[in-house]
């Protein structure tokens, strides 16, 4: 005979069996924040080494050749659109001689802001920059007189060169006169004679026309207007073309501008008269010469130093 189980015995042991039950079933553990224990130092996720900040060195720039004598008589300051042919237009000088006097390896390369000298070395700027720039005096002389016969018949022969070599210079008359004169350092005005035979078509303006215009045909002779030495011959210079310019002693240049056709190189020496170039249209519109006188670098009116037709 089974022992009879009181009910509240039988409830007792089923609340016990589901405790048992319960606590062997397997549960999701919550996630676990770890937080510093107080007190403690934070710690920071390791990365890599900032290395120091170098001190910025500014390169120094180095000063353009020339840059001590900016502002100094005879030297000039290179600006934009400058070349060295047009300098040398505007000082009266040939480019070579600038390229010489600055000791340009590359005449072509030229900087902004380079200073160039634009008078001979040993020459007193000051003296030069004073010097008055008017218009050569016109005398009324045969086109074929020798330049510098003064008036009264004072001797042309410089001091000093005459006993030098004198019976040289009787041997070999015929060929000293049969030679072209070169540019000299005298500041004597030229004998001048007209570049061409046609007539002028546009006067002297020092703002718009720093010549004289002659309009013509291709072919037409262009003509030195004084003795004097070729000092370019190119097209390098723009708004002139095909352009000659002569140098014809320390004071005065001429320049023969759009020709179709050169005749004559760089240091050549040329006779007043000589056909130098053919008049064309290069870098201009029509055919025609445009003739330049500059005095000192300084256009002059042409028309001021030409003889009367």
């Amino acid at each position: 005979m089974q022992p009879t189980i009181h009910p509240s015995i039988k409830l007792l042991l089923a609340s016990s069996l589901l405790s048992l039950t319960a606590c062997g079933t397997s549960l999701n553990r919550a996630p676990v924040e770890e937080r510093p224990i107080s007190g403690a130092a934070k710690t920071t996720p390791a990365s890599a080494p900032v290395p120091a900040t170098a001190p910025v060195t500014v390169a120094e720039s180095k000063p353009l050749p020339g840059a001590e004598n900016a502002g100094k008589p005879g030297y000039y300051t290179v600006k934009p659109g400058d070349t060295l042919i047009r300098i040398a237009l505007d000082n009266g000088q040939n480019w070579r001689d600038l390229s010489k006097w600055n000791g340009l390896d590359k005449p072509n390369l030229i900087e902004v802001g380079q200073v160039l000298r634009v008078l001979p070395p040993g020459v007193d700027a000051a003296s030069v920059a004073a010097r008055p720039i008017t218009s050569a005096k016109v005398e009324s002389r045969p086109l074929d007189a020798k330049p510098g016969a003064a008036a009264g018949g004072a001797s042309t022969t410089a001091p000093g060169v005459a006993t030098a070599s004198a019976s040289a210079a009787s041997a070999g008359a015929s060929a000293a006169a049969a030679a072209p004169a070169a540019a000299r350092d005298t500041d004597e005005d030229p004998s001048w004679a007209w570049p061409t035979g046609t007539a002028v078509g546009a006067g002297f303006d020092e703002q718009r026309n720093k010549g004289l215009a002659f309009f013509g045909k291709s072919g037409d002779a262009v003509l030195a207007a004084a003795d004097g030495r070729v000092v370019y011959a190119g097209s390098g210079l723009r708004g002139y073309g095909n352009l000659v310019i002569i140098k014809h002693n320390a004071t005065y240049l001429t320049a023969y501008a759009h020709n179709q056709t050169l005749l004559v190189k760089e240091d050549q020496a040329v006779r007043k008269g000589q056909k130098i170039a053919e008049m064309g249209s290069s870098d201009a519109e029509q055919v025609k010469l445009h003739f330049e006188v500059r005095k000192l670098g300084k256009p002059i009116d042409p028309a001021k130093v030409l003889p009367s037709r």
